[in-house]
């Protein structure tokens, strides 16, 4: 179903009840651009997909160290998160600690977050 070859169309990615995503989504139904929304608690991201990521943004960057999941970890489970291996491995169990949303545009971009001046530059630029 997921191919390592990013989708041509706007990809977001994030859970469906994130504040966050939701204004982000909001932002993209004003801007009448058109998107699949992938809900990390109906499908969690595949291996390659958080790989990729990770190659575009840094796991540092995807890792969402404010957000509740990584808040409710115990010491010793936070201090083996490293380097992007275990990175990725802990994002593949837990979903819900990456950085919400992960945009992949028609362009090839991927970003993190929500930032409408970004995203209005990254419209503007896609055709």
């Amino acid at each position: 179903m997921t191919t390592l070859t990013p989708d041509p169309a706007l990809q977001v990615y994030g859970i469906a009840n994130c504040s966050t995503v939701k204004k982000a989504r909001q932002w993209l139904t004003d801007q009448g651009q058109d998107y699949q929304f992938h809900d990390f608690k109906k499908a969690a991201p595949q291996a390659a997909d958080i790989t990729r990521w990770q190659q575009a943004v840094g796991w540092e960057k995807l890792l969402n160290r404010q957000g509740q999941t990584w808040r409710k970890l115990d010491a010793a489970t936070q201090a083996s998160i490293t380097d992007a291996a275990s990175a990725a491995a802990f994002l593949q169990q837990q979903p819900s600690a990456i950085k919400r949303p992960v945009v992949q545009w028609p362009s090839g971009n991927i970003t993190i977050g929500f930032n409408p001046e970004d995203w209005q530059q990254l419209l503007t630029h896609a055709g």
